[in-house]
């Protein structure tokens, strides 16, 4: 109760960066959910040819239960301090240098993997898992833009529509083509220097995890093995591209001043990287409560030697990137 406490206050404190945290703790939850529905399997999942009703009720109630949860709380708690007006669209396709876009694309992926996984351990059809299950990235972000398009202060974003879009249909479409995830949607996070020089990016470390976009990275991870089949190359081992962006503030720009100074220039710019990764559901192991941990650390991109072009100081190389 108390720690609901502590999310719940600190969601309210900071309403205007809400999405980026509901983001973060839906995806929590679910990830919660998951590894306790898929610790028993290895990847490939195995999944039953008939329906399993308690467990089809149950992921049924579950998600039902999360969504209704989830609009009580944008109508109730987010939004009702805010004047509700006409029906109206906000252009935010070049905010943050489009980082907030793989938040969203990242956040669809993961909730369609979890939407189909959980039906088809009950035994549902691919088809219709497929369907019912892939599709709950955007059952789940499209509220939220409606949301946002029926009150003052935010809009409806179809830029964001089309980043929830792409994260559902990555997973979906890999999953109807191959049976398997040959890219996965992975994320990872260094702390940078930037929220020292301004509020905005948060006052304490937990405040700037949510908040500071400079510090986050979103990766398309690649099995490699899944791609050229060599006995040569380890089935875990994955090639990653990576996008951040760095120098980034506010939304569209930086201030000129700040407490009454002036604040220093800072180069806002784009960050492609290329690095190893690790494909943690292609490790075996017999010991349920370890692949509970590689089924949630799949989500993570782990650290690796990483090569990174930008236009500021052109190709950089990483002994170790995070």
């Amino acid at each position: 109760m108390k720690l609901f406490t502590i999310i719940y206050t600190f969601v309210t404190e900071h309403y205007v960066y809400s999405k980026q945290i509901i983001r973060f703790i839906v995806l929590f939850l679910m990830l919660s959910v998951s590894t306790t529905l898929f610790a028993q399997d290895t990847y490939p999942f195995k999944y039953p040819d008939t329906i399993q009703k308690t467990r089809l009720y149950t992921t049924i109630g579950a998600i039902t239960t999360a969504y209704v949860s989830g609009l009580s709380y944008l109508k109730f708690v987010w939004y009702k301090d805010h004047k509700r007006v006409p029906f109206h669209w906000y252009n935010d396709a070049g905010g943050y240098l489009q980082m907030d876009k793989g938040g969203h694309a990242y956040s669809a992926y993961f909730e369609s993997a979890v939407g189909y996984r959980s039906l088809r351990k009950a035994g549902v059809s691919k088809n219709k898992a497929l369907w019912y299950g892939g599709s709950l990235g955007l059952v789940f972000q499209t509220p939220i833009e409606i949301f946002d398009g029926m009150y003052e202060g935010w809009g409806f974003s179809w830029s964001d529509m089309a980043a929830n879009t792409f994260g559902a249909t990555l997973f979906t479409a890999q999953e109807a083509l191959f049976d398997k995830q040959i890219v996965t949607m992975k994320f990872s996070y260094s702390p940078s220097p930037y929220p020292k020089l301004h509020k905005h990016l948060g006052t304490t470390p937990m405040e700037s995890f949510f908040l500071d976009y400079n510090a986050h990275t979103y990766w398309l991870s690649a099995n490699i093995y899944s791609i050229y089949h060599s006995n040569k190359i380890p089935p875990w081992l994955n090639i990653a591209f990576g996008y951040s962006a760095n120098g980034m503030i506010y939304e569209f720009d930086n201030p000129k001043y700040y407490n009454g100074k002036p604040f220093p220039h800072l180069e806002r710019y784009r960050q492609f990287l290329f690095s190893l990764d690790i494909d943690f559901t292609k490790i075996p192991t017999r010991k349920k409560w370890v692949k509970s941990l590689f089924y949630a650390l799949n989500m993570i991109k782990i650290p690796f030697p990483t090569f990174e072009y930008n236009r500021v100081n052109g190709l950089v190389f990483h002994p170790i990137y995070f």
